[in-house]
């Protein structure tokens, strides 16, 4: 399993604001993070429609978090982007193909419980983590 590079870039972008504490124009994050100015504004909307960042226009315009660096997790960060976290596409609400059945599948139910340990880990670390 694998995060998209999509949600790799948001993980910058968030902690690049979180390191800052303060507003930054979309240039400055895009120089910061390595991404390209038109890949960072197409993630920082995403961002904003999930509640983690607010942007401003005008001169003083820019980007901030929403809330603290501590309320912010790697889960909200990459859900905000790829969506729910699940190994497995019997995972994703539609039928599992391999039997009537989902929940008595083997494997349906082995990959639920890795997604839940993923979730549980990705919500357990923080913004807040990397200015140790």
């Amino acid at each position: 399993m694998r995060i998209t590079l999509e949600a790799d870039y948001a993980v910058r972008i968030i902690d690049s604001l979180a390191r800052e504490g303060k507003r930054l124009g979309a240039g400055m994050i895009a120089e910061q993070t390595g991404v390209t100015l038109r890949f960072c504004l197409k993630i920082l909307r995403k961002l904003g429609q999930a509640g983690l960042v607010k942007s401003f226009k005008g001169v003083q315009g820019g980007y901030e978090l929403v809330r603290e660096p501590s309320e912010i997790t790697l889960r909200d960060v990459i859900e905000a982007v790829d969506g729910p976290i699940l190994i497995g596409r019997c995972l994703d609400g539609l039928a599992c193909k391999r039997v009537d059945n989902p929940q008595v599948c083997f494997y349906h139910n082995a990959f639920a419980d890795v997604s839940e340990m993923v979730r549980d880990k990705l919500s357990s670390i923080t913004f807040a983590e990397t200015r140790k």
